[in-house]
């Protein structure tokens, strides 16, 4: 990565808010929702663009699943300096309680340079989970 490609990356800040969804999840058939929901801030000086989403859901059961697509929930969001995009997505676990970890690629418009975002580690985990 290049200087400008790792100053852009650490201009965008990723806030995530994970909440267990007990009204969708059944316990009895190890159905376990969760919805998180994310706000991205653009600290940087120029307009970029959400091209494509990582994600790494690891269960409690030590069970790994990999997600890659094209965006967050149907958008490529334009995002620019200042700006945020929020959005909320779901995760469906076989155990109450699990990790995800991720990363979003991103351009930026002006210069058309790719970068990538880490998303730190958020923990899922329904009522009562210690873990």
């Amino acid at each position: 990565m290049t200087d400008s490609s790792d100053n852009l990356s650490a201009a965008i800040h990723v806030h995530v808010v994970p909440a267990f969804r007990e009204e969708e999840s059944s316990p009895a058939d190890q159905r376990y929702v969760f919805s998180y929901t994310i706000t991205v801030h653009n600290h940087s000086a120029h307009s970029v663009q959400l091209l494509a989403r990582y994600w790494k859901i690891t269960q409690g059961s030590g069970k790994v699943q990999e997600v890659r697509g094209k965006g967050v929930v149907g958008k490529q969001p334009l995002i620019g300096p200042g700006q945020t995009f929020r959005y909320t997505s779901r995760a469906v676990l076989e155990c109450p309680v699990g990790v995800m970890e991720g990363a979003y690629t991103c351009i930026d418009a002006r210069s058309q340079q790719t970068f990538e975002v880490g998303i730190s580690p958020f923990r899922l985990a329904g009522p009562n989970q210690v873990h």
